[in-house]
């Protein structure tokens, strides 16, 4: 018994002594000693690009999450197909991404390549978590140190995609459930489901609620009852289901947290978002933050940081690509 106790002391011990290799891995300062400039030189691009077009806020944002929550934040998402393997980006889910987001990646790895001290010293994943910052900041959200030290993930399938994105159509049980499983709670969910005040979506995602929610209720009822009419005017029936919209109708082109006061007035663009609201265990969130966006942006950053940390690749388990779009 006195051995076995002996190995249980020791097993504790090794939690508090010894953190967990993600969080041991990853740090603020991770590139100081690498390539010092990273962030202005990451910044730089991402604000070029940003300067082109606002597309590059909500694709690199979307980006990032189905990056992070295929297989870990690695950049998995970016790897092209190639003949002999289909890759995550070749998914159903993952066709939508605009491609401004993978160009602001690449366009930042460029940059840095083009410094000899940098050049693969910085991983497309940590490349990737960088420009989310950016863009969330250029846009008016809030700015926040970002944890690096992620390496490149080595598979990319698209077969691996199923079932780990959240649908437009998930309720409050199935999206705590997903996030759970990445080690995200109830309101980290909530939080990092406003993502959707700057981006925009196809008629095809939410047509289901405007013209076919039920036998006898064609329209969502959780759905106010205006937007509803401007949706179906934006979204008529023959339309192409790849027409855009704004997700945001009130402030599009702003991260901020009018999201919240949108949900509030039935104003949810999914069902996904609306449920937030119309489930009584997490309107006290949406009301909180939709009076309070101070925070809001704390609890953003916070979910952000822990989304960060998800399935990070460490030692073996990854490296630093060459090209971001093709293993080395």
């Amino acid at each position: 018994m006195g051995r076995f106790n002996l190995l249980i002391a020791l097993s504790l011990l090794s939690l508090f002594v010894f953190p967990s290799p993600t969080l041991a891995q990853l740090r603020k300062n991770f590139y100081a000693n690498i390539c010092p400039n990273v962030e202005n030189i990451v910044r730089s691009q991402v604000t070029k690009k940003f300067q082109q077009t606002f597309v590059t806020v909500p694709a690199t944002l979307r980006l990032f999450f189905h990056d992070c929550f295929v297989q870990g934040c690695d950049a998995s998402v970016i790897i092209a197909s190639t003949p002999s393997n289909k890759a995550e980006k070749d998914h159903p889910d993952n066709l939508s991404l605009a491609g401004d987001g993978f160009d602001t990646v690449i366009k930042a790895k460029a940059a840095l390549d083009a410094i000899p001290q940098c050049r693969n010293r910085v991983s497309c994943a940590d490349i990737l978590a960088l420009a989310t910052r950016d863009v969330i900041a250029l846009s008016g959200g809030p700015s926040y140190a970002v944890e690096l030290g992620r390496l490149d993930g080595l598979v990319s399938r698209a077969s691996d995609v199923n079932g780990r994105l959240p649908a437009p159509t998930f309720n409050l049980n199935q999206l705590n459930s997903l996030f759970a499983k990445n080690g995200l709670t109830q309101e980290d969910m909530i939080a990092l489901s406003a993502a959707h005040t700057v981006g925009f979506s196809h008629c095809g995602k939410f047509s289901n609620r405007i013209y076919s929610f039920a036998p006898g209720k064609p329209v969502d009822p959780s759905l106010n009852r205006t937007y509803a009419n401007q949706l179906q005017q934006m979204c008529p029936k023959s339309v192409d289901p790849r027409v855009a919209i704004n997700m945001d109708p009130i402030t599009p082109r702003a991260f901020d947290n009018i999201y919240f006061k949108n949900l509030q007035q039935g104003m949810g663009l999914f069902t996904s978002d609306q449920v937030l609201f119309t489930d009584s265990r997490s309107r006290p969130t949406v009301n909180s933050w939709a009076s309070n966006s101070q925070a809001f942006n704390k609890a953003f950053v916070a979910a952000m940081t822990k989304l960060g940390r998800v399935g990070v690749k460490t030692g073996r388990n990854g490296n630093i690509r060459r090209d971001c779009g093709a293993f080395n």
